[in-house]
Formats: C-alpha cells, structure tokens, sequence
C-alpha cells in the first residue's frame, strides 16, 4: 500500500480534502459538510461508487494551523496528523502538495525533494523564473516531481482530441474562465496546451482592466489562443478550437474525474518511480504564465519566450 501525505490549506481551495477523501474511498459525511466548500460534499456523494484509489491510501496530513488539519483528518478519515510537515519523512512514501499558493511551494517542497520524497505540485508549479527554475533543475537531477492542473486530465478533453483530425488545420482557440490569470489561468492553460499536444508558446501578450483579463498566446505550430478570464460572469470553464473544417466547443464540468484522474496519474508515477507527465511540458505552461504576469506588468508588451 502507497502512504501518502497530504500539504493543505490554502485561501479558496478544498483539495486537501477532496483528494484525501478520494484516495482513501470513504470520508465522514458530517464533517465533510463543514469543509467550507459546498460542491465536495455533493461530488464525492453523487461519485461513491467510484471513490478510493487501489493500492493507495492518505495516511497523514499537515496544514498551517493543526485545528486545520485535524479538521482534514476527521473529514477524509486520515489516520495522523503531524504539527511540522517535515514530521511526514520516514511516514509516507509520497506527499500531496495541495495548496495553491505557488509563493510558497518552494520552501513547502524543499524538504522532502532533499529526502528523495516523491512529490506532487498542486497549480501553478511557480509564478516566479527563479522558483521555476528550481523545480527545473530538482527534475533535471532525476527527483519525481509532478505539477499540473487537473484540466489535463479532463474527461471532457479526452473524447475530443479523438475527433481532432476532422477539424483539419487548427487555426484558433478560445478559453474562458472565471476569476485570476495567476491561479485560474493555468487551467485555461493546462486544458488548451494539453488539447492541441502541448505545442510550444513563442509569444504571449496580456492585456487587462479590472478583473478582466485577456492574454493572446502564438505557437510554433503557427495556432493562435486567446484565453479571457473575468471575476464577474457566471462561473464556466470553456474551449472553443476551430479547424479549417470544423471547430468543437468544449465545456468543462466533471471536476470529481479529472481531479480522480490526475490523482491516478501521480500514484502510477510513484509506482513506476518517474512522473508520466514530462517535466518539459509543465515548464512551457508555467513559462507561458509567467510571460502573462510580466506582459502585464508591462503595460501590455508582448513577451518572446526563447
């Protein structure tokens, strides 16, 4: 059996608590109820005849404040919690970082990249060259190191791509979401680079008002993206990929199997001892992200990434 761990919280995001109660197959529905996040309760019950990874189980956990991650414990059923998140060496043979706070995920990972602990990122990998750049050069010396958005994994994502050549030539491709480049970006990001190959980004312009972003990105492949993200429309996640022969519109709504899917992704990666997603590919996202934070910065200048 895999002993994972679990890093949680940060402002806005319940996946120390969804993920742990997916691994683990079972979670106490009255605590659950109280995580602060009323969608977990009503996914992990309407998907119970498919919850628990085999060969997996979440065994201990750690959160800033250890009301927090008791809390965590008692709702996904998590045997210990520990007051320090280096406490986990030497208990689990692979760590969950699930928080969404790409400041901190340096120091947060450190630990256990120096213990050869297997380590799973939570989006976004960094915000920063130098953090980026770190985790770079910790793949680069062979650490299993994984970080993505679960967008990669999408159910919805999946069955289009097997219909992709009917489109011919892909010319375009919108996304749109709800809420900030820097944290809701990269699922935009994730969803579109993972739905057209993961084709290189060559240049990346942000143009925003308040709570309105809009980034363009080019590829080498010649494709051009636009992804918009805006706080004040109801709440979607959408990609629309138009061919010289068709186009398809995707919507996104199955969160419970693409956060399952990625989760499965990760475990097989420590099963067969090296991560199944590329390090190459999360490092052109994050690097694209980047681009659009700086773009931004800079009053809308385009950014060439070499």
């Amino acid at each position: 059996m895999l002993r994972l761990g679990v890093i949680g919280m940060s402002e806005g995001n319940g996946h120390p608590y969804s993920w742990s109660a997916i691994v683990n197959g079972q979670y106490n529905e009255k605590e659950m109820a109280n995580c602060g996040y009323a969608g977990i309760p009503v996914y992990l019950a309407a998907n119970r005849d498919t919850l628990g990874i085999e060969g997996a189980k979440v065994t201990c956990v750690w959160a800033q404040e250890r009301k927090i991650a008791e809390h965590i414990a008692k709702a996904s059923l998590i045997d210990t919690v520990v007051d320090k998140l280096e406490d986990m060496i030497g208990k689990v043979d692979a760590v969950m970082l699930t928080r969404d706070d790409p400041e901190n995920h340096v120091a947060m990972a450190k630990p256990f990249l120096d213990a050869d602990v297997p380590l799973f990122i939570d989006k976004p990998l960094a915000i920063t060259t130098n953090d980026l750049d770190y985790f770079k050069q910790q793949a680069s010396k062979g650490k299993l190191l994984m970080s993505c958005s679960s967008m990669r994994y999408a159910t919805e994502s999946q069955s289009v791509k097997t219909e992709m050549a009917a489109l011919g030539k892909v010319e375009l491709a919108t996304a749109v979401g709800k809420k900030d480049w820097t944290k809701y970006g990269v699922h935009m990001l994730e969803g579109l680079f993972a739905l057209l190959d993961d084709p290189k980004a060559v240049s990346v312009r942000h143009i925003s008002s308040s709570h309105k972003d809009i980034v363009y990105i080019e590829f080498e492949t010649g494709v051009l993206a636009t992804v918009h993200l805006f706080y004040d429309i109801t709440p979607t996640f959408q990609i629309s990929v138009f061919g010289q022969t068709g186009w398809r519109l995707l919507e996104y709504k199955n969160w419970y199997a693409m956060f399952r899917n990625n989760i499965i992704e990760f475990v097989r990666s420590v099963q067969q001892g090296k991560s199944r997603l590329e390090f190459a590919k999360t490092e052109n996202i994050i690097r694209t992200l980047i681009a659009g934070k700086e773009s931004l910065e800079q009053g809308g200048k385009t950014i060439l990434l070499k």
